[in-house]
């Protein structure tokens, strides 16, 4: 650390159909591990999770991109994010001279949650975060340790809760944002948020809330893509440094959508 400057730090943020594409993921993965300095990386899994669902015959629920999550998909979450994707995710990192380790938001007590109200919707074992474990983390990227992050939370009474990725992203952004300069990268399959979601050349360079607000209204921004944004908007709010929406092979690249306040 250099006189009083804050340290960097890059969280990034994979999902969507690049967990499902060996090559595209394998690819995103080489450049994630060649990433300088520290970094934590937040996956996804949720068309895993559906695909698993489908074949052991339970029906997925969700509403603007968010799982409800009754018993059932509780145990099938937990299998993917913290069993499947976040193992192999580990391996494939480790082979890249990552130094990996693989967490829930209940290892070390990373990520505290609550279960969300019921207020229209009973969202069931989801959790809303209410505290990240900032000295944890410190001491993991001290020690020279990448964490990779399940977006499984807990309530501190054993309770694992179903968080959305790009939620607990944003979390721990902002979390970290009171002693690093930190970036945060939403990784998926497009080049970023698009004014045409049929066409990839259509990125928007710099979404603001109130373009964003216009596209909702339009229906051009739905689904998995809402929660991102809001939670991008959160996190600039307070305190983390950028935040950038992009493909996963443009991960080294100034490319994408830069959320501005």
């Amino acid at each position: 650390m250099k006189g009083n400057e804050p340290q960097h730090l890059t969280i990034v943020k994979v999902g969507g159909a690049v967990l499902e594409d060996e090559a595209e993921l394998s690819a995103f993965l080489d450049l994630f591990a060649a990433m300088p300095g520290f970094k934590i990386l937040v996956h996804g899994g949720g068309r895993a999770a559906t695909k698993l669902s489908e074949k052991l015959k339970v029906e997925s629920k969700m509403q603007e991109g968010r799982r409800i999550t009754d018993n059932e998909t509780l145990d099938i979450v937990t299998m993917v994010y913290g069993g499947l994707i976040s193992k192999k995710t580990v391996a494939a990192l480790q082979a890249r001279n990552c130094n990996a380790c693989g967490f829930t938001g209940a290892d070390m007590n990373l990520v505290k949650a609550c279960r969300r109200p019921v207020i229209d919707i009973d969202y069931g074992f989801v959790g809303d975060v209410t505290g990240v474990n900032h000295e944890a983390f410190t001491m993991l990227l001290n020690n020279g340790i990448t964490p990779v992050i399940a977006p499984l939370t807990h309530d501190g009474n054993g309770q694992l809760l179903n968080t959305n990725a790009d939620t607990m992203a944003s979390a721990i952004a902002i979390a970290m944002a009171a002693t690093y300069e930190v970036s945060l990268v939403f990784c998926f399959e497009k080049p970023g948020v698009l004014s045409d979601p049929a066409m990839d050349e259509s990125v928007i360079q710099q979404l603001t809330p109130e373009l964003y607000l216009t596209l909702r209204e339009k229906g051009l921004i739905h689904s998995g893509m809402i929660p991102k944004i809001d939670n991008s908007f959160a996190a600039l709010r307070q305190g983390v440094k950028q935040v950038i929406i992009t493909g996963a092979l443009a991960l080294h690249l100034p490319a994408g959508t830069r959320i501005t306040l």
